[in-house]
């Protein structure tokens, strides 16, 4: 328990600390990006100074007008466009090909008025004393900025990427701990039943020397060899199974006819199959466990009672087995969550022996299984289907 709770502290730690760092890296990258902007809106301003003054002539010397040509000549970053009072649109580092459209140059002023806020181009005239307008400045953000506003974004998606595989992990590895887990208490139960099993064969030998009913004796061997079949399935649980060249015609006879001797009367069993025999590769133990399993399951539908119908059908190099029941039926968008592990529609349950079903069908035998057809307050029909081998 403390180890357990050392290990969810260190886990809130690690997640606490690297929101910060994220939080950190984020905001450092937006102060980065509102610095960054400033400078290129500072450079713009200078630029739409030393336009103001070469279009006065206020330069002083011709050092002045070289100074303010080089300006203009250098900022090359930022997409502009200069706009006069008398509406002459000049445009700068745009598209060549697009500059001389009027309703294109328009659009991009559109759009660089909602990234920065247009400049005026203007000048103190000493004689009116106060600010003369030119015309205004539309400008973008540079190439850099543009690709630096979508570093957080693809960071985020980084983080996303990186929880959701972390969360995979975390989740694929608590399931192999709980299937650990179960295959350890399953083999350890096959352990524990090995030793009162041994001691029943043992009696049941001394039985046969005394004068009891034979038929008894018979009775209990039967139980006796099921101990055994069950204790061979717990202890093949977590390890891979052995598969034989197996009919499955007889295979699922046995069980339909050890389950039939010891059902209800008031379940109408019914069977219909080849009469040529069909091969699977199977483990005989486990297919006669997802065969009961899935007749208990029919019988529970039909709460003890009511017609249950076993089908095995040939196609091409498959076989289908086929299981219906006149029970309440399923909901369509549960016919895949009826696999799931403790899933269950029944007040007393645990939910395993259809996910049991499942993983023996489709991990151990490369089979299928599924939920064929359901409707409700009429039946089901629960289908596997194995590869045949000649």
């Amino acid at each position: 328990m403390i180890l357990k709770n050392r290990q969810v502290f260190v886990r809130w730690i690690l997640i606490i600390a690297s929101f910060a760092i994220v939080s950190g890296i984020l905001w450092n990258t937006y102060i980065f990006f509102q610095e960054f902007k400033q400078e290129e809106r500072a450079k713009m301003e200078i630029y739409a100074l030393a336009v103001s003054e070469i279009s006065q002539g206020k330069a002083a010397s011709d050092d002045d007008i070289t100074l303010n040509l080089e300006v203009m000549m250098r900022n090359t970053s930022n997409p502009r466009i200069s706009v006069t009072k008398d509406g002459i649109m000049d445009a700068q580092n745009m598209d060549e090909d697009k500059i001389r459209d009027s309703l294109y140059l328009k659009k991009k002023i559109k759009q660089f008025s909602s990234e920065n806020t247009p400049i005026d181009i203007s000048y103190f005239d000493e004689d009116l004393n106060r600010q003369v307008k030119l015309g205004t400045l539309y400008y973008g953000d540079s190439p850099a900025l543009n690709k630096l506003k979508y570093y957080p974004l693809a960071l985020l998606l980084i983080i996303v990427l990186f929880a959701a595989v972390a969360y995979f992990f975390f989740s694929a590895s608590k399931a192999s701990e709980q299937n650990k887990l179960w295959a350890g208490m399953a083999k350890e139960t096959a352990h524990q039943i090995g030793t009162p099993l041994s001691s029943l064969v043992g009696w049941t030998e001394i039985l046969k020397t005394e004068n009891v009913d034979p038929e008894y004796v018979q009775e209990i061997e039967k139980d006796i060899d099921r101990l055994q079949t069950i204790t061979e399935r717990f202890s093949k649980i977590g390890s891979i199974p052995t598969l034989e060249r197996l009919d499955i015609v007889q295979e699922t006879k046995d069980s339909y006819d050890y389950l039939l001797s010891r059902t209800s009367k008031l379940v109408n069993f019914t069977f219909n199959a080849p009469e040529t025999a069909i091969y699977s590769e199977i483990n005989a133990q486990l297919y006669s466990w997802t065969i009961e399993n899935m007749v208990k399951n029919a019988i529970d539908a039909m709460k003890g009672k009511g017609a249950l119908h076993v089908e095995i059908i040939p196609a091409d190099s498959f076989v289908r087995i086929q299981i219906t029941d006149n029970g309440k039926g399923i909901p369509k968008r549960n016919f895949k969550k009826v696999f799931q592990p403790g899933f269950t529609s029944k007040k007393r349950g645990w939910g395993l022996g259809l996910s049991l079903a499942k993983r023996i069908v489709e991990n151990y035998h490369n089979g299928k299984i599924k939920v064929l057809k359901s409707e409700l307050g009429k039946g089901t029909t629960m289908q596997i289907s194995l590869k045949t081998v000649v």
